[in-house]
């Protein structure tokens, strides 16, 4: 019986000791992300080296295993890059970085974080295309890119994101056309694209939910687009499109 629980607690050990190295690395790559920002009200003051568990620091959450699931950061007056190395905290389920001055590219590494659910970048200076690497993160439920300086297409990879609730992506200069593949993602709800540079058409393969899924909104005003569809279906509340373009 005793070797039984001298295996038990060995094990026990190991699993503890893990969770504390996992803290430690959390806390140190949270702790480079702080040293890569100006933080000119000090709202990071409590991201601090000399504490190895980042689950006592501010605008920090950790699930019971004192991993970090979140950070809530909106509207902090921070700004300067996000760090790849973000991804590796593979638990995090909620990053909230709205309304700062974040510039830079958003990392392309974010699409290996396989559990989450909000990115919520809005509201910031962010530059250069979205990564399709989102595309790979199925757990997505919202997405809010809008009001940056984002380019390029809309990644056709974004047609797996099935369970996706909102797409929010107005207000960048993103240019293409809109994918077919979004008519995949049967839970949107709501799909803004305004104030963009987007060509070609509002494709039917793309929006059949406005009859069979749950759009209630979909938003292409203020685009280069042609033949924009105006029927709103059974369920669309909100179709909003180019007036002069409309077909």
């Amino acid at each position: 019986m005793a070797p039984q629980f001298a295996a038990a607690g060995f094990l026990t050990g190991l699993l503890a000791l893990a969770t504390f190295a996992s803290c430690n690395t959390e806390g140190d790559i949270l702790y480079k992300q702080r040293l890569a920002w100006e933080d000119p009200n000090n709202v990071l003051q409590s991201w601090n080296s000399t504490l190895a568990n980042p689950c006592t620091w501010f605008h920090v959450t950790c699930n019971n295993n004192n991993f970090v699931i979140r950070v809530d950061l909106g509207n902090a007056g921070i700004s300067g890059p996000l760090l790849p190395d973000l991804a590796e905290i593979q638990n995090l389920q909620y990053i909230e970085l709205y309304g700062n001055g974040l510039n830079g590219s958003i990392p392309e590494t974010l699409g290996n974080l396989t559990n989450l659910i909000s990115l919520d970048l809005w509201d910031n200076l962010l530059t250069g295309e979205i990564p399709t690497t989102l595309g790979s993160v199925s757990t997505l439920r919202y997405l809010r890119l809008y009001q940056n300086n984002l380019t390029g297409p809309i990644p056709s990879s974004f047609g797996n994101l099935t369970s996706l609730l909102e797409s929010k992506l107005q207000e960048n200069s993103l240019s293409g056309a809109i994918p077919a593949s979004l008519g995949n993602i049967k839970a949107l709800q709501f799909s803004r694209l305004n104030d963009n540079m987007l060509t070609g058409t509002v494709p039917s393969k793309s929006f059949p939910l406005s009859t069979f899924g749950n759009l209630t909104e979909l938003n292409t005003d203020r685009n280069n687009l042609d033949g924009t569809r105006t029927s709103s279906g059974l369920r669309v509340t909100a179709i909003i499109q180019d007036a002069l373009k409309t077909a």
